[in-house]
């Protein structure tokens, strides 16, 4: 956990941070508009250590690299010292905080299009986790594993392959989520459809998309989740948002110690 210290230590690389949570999926040029002060090269520096430290992760969109926030080492930092008990307690404090801190608009921020908003991938996270490449494909599609860390959802899918339908399911066997399997390379890669069903406004948007890119690097596997296609900041996009980390973190947690994360707090 020492890299995730020494890149959260900078005040730089926390406005960095800081912009791609408002605005996930920045050019290197955007983002050196948040710091003016800085050369090109400096900016190209603090996303090196916040690169190593898997807070910042990278992806090319046509001629674009795109920067987005890969928020699950952080989780994995709170989930190791804030006990489910005091969690409420510490979010009411942080909310507060930032409540009393915030401004309306920082020095740098740059406006973005609904073109560019609707057309770039939304939430890329990353995670390594000491596991094999097969076990972790049976985590994604096993629904004795998935209920374990996925909100108690069981995945449901006759057969993982291209143009097979798929469902998580909840209690009483009430579909929460529902789509199509796109592209399956057991155990490298799965994509599918992706449509939220437990909220009638949710349901309401066109499907977005789900990928699952599994890496095998020697006694460890590096997984690379990307939800994208989404219509703009829909329902969907602002409900999910706060979901990946938690349901990465507890897939890591799962498969590296056998348990799951304890259930979240409200």
């Amino acid at each position: 956990m020492e890299p995730v210290f020494k890149a959260l230590a900078d005040p730089s690389r926390r406005r960095l941070l800081d912009r791609l949570f408002d605005d996930d999926g920045q050019t290197l040029g955007q983002l050196c508009a948040v710091l003016p002060e800085m050369t090109r090269f400096g900016v190209m520096k603090h996303l090196d250590v916040l690169a190593d430290a898997h807070l910042v992760t990278t992806r090319k969109v046509g001629r674009e690299k795109l920067h987005y926030l890969n928020p699950v080492p952080i989780r994995v930092v709170h989930d190791r010292w804030i006990s489910k008990y005091a969690e409420p307690f510490v979010r009411a404090l942080t909310q507060l905080k930032t409540d009393l801190e915030s401004e309306p608009n920082r020095p740098g921020d740059v406006p973005m299009t609904t073109t560019e908003t609707a057309t770039r991938p939304m939430f890329v996270h990353e995670v390594y986790i000491r596991t094999t490449a097969e076990r972790l494909w049976q985590a994604l599609t096993d629904p004795a594993m998935t209920e374990r860390y996925y909100y108690g959802g069981r995945v449901s899918c006759a057969a993982w392959q291209a143009g097979e339908r798929y469902a998580y399911l909840g209690a009483d066997d009430v579909e929460l989520i529902v789509g199509e399997v796109v592209d399956a390379d057991p155990p490298h890669r799965l994509v599918m459809t992706f449509s939220a069903q437990w909220d009638p406004a949710l349901a309401a948007d066109r499907p977005s998309r789900l990928a699952f890119e599994i890496t095998p690097m020697g006694a460890t596997c590096k997984l690379r989740v990307v939800h994208d296609s989404f219509d703009a900041e829909t329902a969907t996009y602002r409900d999910v948002r706060g979901g990946w980390p938690w349901i990465v973190s507890g897939l890591k947690s799962l498969l590296e110690t056998g348990e799951p994360l304890p259930a979240a707090t409200t």
